[in-house]
């Protein structure tokens, strides 16, 4: 049975990395599961996923879920491989360097992970460094990275900068996730629950900086977090990518070898003593003529 492989994280890769189902077959499947706790997911958060829910959703015992599927975390695993899917489905063929600027493909690959967590905000309740990631997860990854692709950053940048985004847009999607809880426990919307709260903002006109911000009309009109956040996100990237593509270029002018001024053939590096001015001596005796000529 399953259910005695929970804590193995060997038989997690299994799960996730399986043999795609062909054709779904009568009955329960690990596929089946695997959707019902999606949708179950999508409409109650990672905190109304049980076993139980998902068996009592697809008219099966909760016992009969543990043949499948050894506990709660491994089937949050394969949840998530399977939503990260629908990005994939929707990355040109060609890749993610085929057109465009890189700032403009991390633009692309940013908006389509908050769309994904749009569809499913528990996907940013997944916390937690030891996560197994399946095919999906591992293609999205390497897709991120690949909008990276001609720029002059070091590869550790290179990973550096992909994951910072894709923290950044957890961090937007777990504050709407855990919004949108709140509401469905108080049955209160944000904005109704922030608005009655006049015992506070009596409390307020004390804070100078506060104050004046609110009465030139600071909050009047937001800035929307995610776009802000995304654009100066990527202002520092554009900084670092500038200033690794400057020394690339001087790296490369130190590196060129000096040309003949007569004939323009590189000169190789002198072995010892004085650095070389002409590739041979016809060049030098030319060069010595026309000056002569000239004088």
């Amino acid at each position: 049975m399953a259910q005695g492989r929970a804590g193995d994280p060997d038989h997690g890769v299994e799960l996730l990395w399986r043999e795609a189902e062909r054709e779904p077959r009568p009955g329960l499947s690990l596929r089946r599961i695997v959707r019902a706790a999606i949708e179950l997911a999508d409409a109650e958060g990672l905190e109304g996923l049980s076993m139980r829910k998902v068996a009592d959703r697809l008219g099966f015992t909760t016992m009969s879920l543990y043949r499948h599927v050894p506990g709660r975390d491994q089937l949050v695993d394969l949840m998530r491989d399977e939503v990260l899917g629908e990005v994939l489905a929707e990355a040109p063929e060609e890749g993610p360097g085929a057109e465009g600027g890189w700032r403009e493909r991390l633009v692309e690959v940013a908006r389509q992970g908050w769309e994904l967590r749009g569809r499913h905000p528990w996907l940013a309740e997944v916390r937690g460094s030891r996560h197994l990631p399946g095919p999906n997860a591992v293609a999205h990854y390497d897709y991120m990275l690949g909008t990276l692709t001609g720029t002059a950053l070091r590869p550790s940048e290179v990973i550096a900068v992909i994951d910072l985004l894709g923290r950044f847009v957890d961090a937007e999607a777990l504050l709407l996730a855990e919004t949108r809880r709140e509401e469905r426990r108080s049955g209160v919307s944000e904005q109704d629950w922030w608005g009655a709260r006049d015992s506070l903002y009596e409390r307020l006109d004390r804070y100078p900086t506060l104050t004046r911000l609110w009465e030139t009309g600071g909050w009047d009109h937001p800035e929307d977090s995610f776009t802000f956040g995304l654009r100066r996100l990527l202002d520092g990237v554009e900084v670092l990518v500038r200033e690794r593509e400057r020394e690339s270029d001087e790296s490369r002018d130190e590196t060129s070898p000096e040309s003949c001024p007569e004939c323009g053939t590189p000169l190789d590096a002198a072995p010892s003593g004085r650095p070389r001015v002409y590739c041979s001596r016809a060049c030098r005796q030319r060069a010595y003529r026309r000056r002569r000529a000239d004088a």
